[in-house]
């Protein structure tokens, strides 16, 4: 997934091999975790090595990752259109935002501080064929949802960004966890991403080999939960 990225956009990561980071803080996440679970932040070297041994042997493996310098995370989801018909794509801006006066904070689905807020409204039809052109550089996917630190909304837009992660395994527009947009916006971009989808779906070709990933997460998924849980006892 590393390769896909441009290295203008590029964090520095690894596989945990008990190396030392050249800087803090950096984020210690699973390889294969979901909604930011198992993920945490540490500051200095003894907290990355209590972190290790805390770790179940039979558990996931972990990743090293340099902190983004932007200070403002972007959830940009992305469908591209369907080339044999020219349908439009479909794209959306969340912004991932936190109560706390954390400036690195761990977002997601199980930290009570996060809060999303929709960055539409801001964006002219230009601005957005002009994130749907940057981001078609960033793998060939016909759903994704990429994480992306920026210092700002303009940044974003020209291309002053880190991509965090890329989400492409049944990825959540958080659009519809925010709360300045209202109900039925909700329904219509759900219809849209829905049909869309289901466009792009059919251009897969018939020859491409079928991997089946959904068994391995799960796996993935029990032990991480596994050893999440024996981290916090």
């Amino acid at each position: 997934m590393d390769s896909l990225i441009p290295s203008k956009w590029r964090l520095q990561q690894s596989i945990d091999q008990g190396d030392v980071p050249d800087t803090f803080p950096v984020f210690v996440k699973p390889e294969w975790g979901q909604n930011s679970q198992g993920v945490c932040r540490v500051d200095n070297l003894l907290a990355l090595e209590e972190h290790r041994k805390s770790r179940d042997l039979e558990g996931p493996r972990y990743l090293i990752q340099a902190a983004a310098k932007g200070k403002r995370e972007f959830e940009v989801f992305y469908i591209p259109g369907e080339s044999t018909r020219h349908s439009s794509a479909i794209l959306s801006v969340t912004e991932t935002c936190n109560h706390s006066d954390d400036a690195m904070p761990v977002n997601g689905i199980y930290n009570k501080q996060t809060y999303y807020e929709s960055r539409m409204s801001e964006l002219s039809p230009e601005n957005i064929n002009k994130l749907g052109a940057l981001f078609s550089n960033i793998g060939d996917f016909r759903i994704a949802r990429y994480c992306a630190r920026a210092d700002s909304l303009d940044d974003l837009l020209e291309g002053n960004f880190s991509i965090v992660e890329i989400n492409v395994y049944v990825p959540m527009p958080l659009i519809l966890l925010t709360q300045n947009i209202n109900f039925i916006a909700k329904v219509k971009f759900i219809t849209s991403t829905m049909k869309q989808l289901a466009l792009v779906t059919k251009e897969i070709p018939a020859s491409q080999p079928v991997k089946s990933v959904f068994f391995q997460k799960l796996q993935c998924a029990r032990l991480l939960k596994a050893s999440v849980k024996n981290e916090t006892h």
